[in-house]
């Protein structure tokens, strides 16, 4: 169409041949320059996404590149407690400013406004995907290698927000070796390739236990599936996290940044080698 103005959210024309995901993508401010964007998804709650984006972020970081994390969920953030952040963002009716961890991780949560991290947030889902959109366009995260995303579970209003108004370079699928969590993981792993996002890798978390006395490794929770999920969908990178004390202990007191592991260095390594 020779009159489109490229807004496809404010259009009202259906199946217009212009209409496509690309049109839609925003821009961050001027003040920031983000170089690669890595959400991190899932089908279902609960199967450790944000420990998953906090880990890689620490990785990120720890391999001297300058990282930020947008913590996309947000009627169940977490990331500032896994880093155990209490300061509150700053900002004006211009720009927020992110918070920086203790090793200088940019973040920015909706728990770094609210005045508790217990105050609910009881928005409606266009609410919801707007202010997730005006932490990517209004925060002032300065320059960044790179951002991870971590994303609500499902294929809602979120997703499907930050799928069409952020420019994903790649995503990195969590899951559990359930059978309906590895079905219901499917799900967004199918949703992210219908909106031509790449899939870069899948982690299965909680995929097993080292018994500390014997030492021998048990499935609690049922046989590995991911191998079979990512060979299924022709995803290249796999990793599998334990059950494990230390990160528990790490997560709930706020040190994630001293995580010893190497589980997720091959996840690392290759995001790095992405161009």
């Amino acid at each position: 169409m020779s009159d489109c103005s490229g807004s496809c959210s404010s259009c009202g024309v259906d199946g217009c041949g212009d209409r496509n995901q690309e049109s839609m993508i925003k821009s961050t401010n001027e003040f920031s320059n983000v170089k690669k964007v890595i959400a991190v998804i899932s089908g279902k709650g609960g199967v450790g996404k944000s420990l998953i984006t906090s880990m890689l972020a620490v990785l990120s970081q720890r391999k001297g590149y300058k990282t930020a994390i947008l913590d996309a969920d947000i009627t169940g953030p977490s990331i500032p407690r896994l880093f155990g952040v209490k300061e509150k963002a700053r900002g004006d009716e211009k720009c927020i400013y992110p918070v920086n961890t203790k090793t200088g991780i940019s973040l920015m949560s909706i728990n770094l406004l609210t005045q508790n991290e217990t105050d609910p947030v009881l928005w409606r889902g266009p609410i919801i995907g707007g202010v997730v959109g005006q932490f990517w366009t209004d925060v002032i995260w300065g320059d960044i290698d790179y951002m991870f995303i971590d994303m609500p579970p499902g294929t809602g209003d979120v997703p499907l927000t930050v799928f069409q108004s952020i420019p994903v370079d790649g995503i990195i699928a969590v899951a559990t070796p359930q059978e309906l969590v590895g079905m219901i993981a499917e799900k967004a792993v199918n949703m992210a390739s219908k909106m031509n996002i790449p899939i870069w890798a899948m982690v299965e978390n909680m995929s097993y236990i080292i018994c500390p006395d014997c030492q021998k490794q048990h499935s609690i929770f049922g046989e590995s599936r991911v191998d079979k999920i990512a060979l299924k969908h022709g995803i290249s990178y796999t990793a599998k996290l334990p059950i494990d004390s230390k990160l528990t202990a790490a997560c709930d007191s706020g040190m994630i940044e001293l995580f010893d592991g190497e589980w997720l260095d091959s996840i690392m390594d290759m995001i790095e080698k992405r161009k």
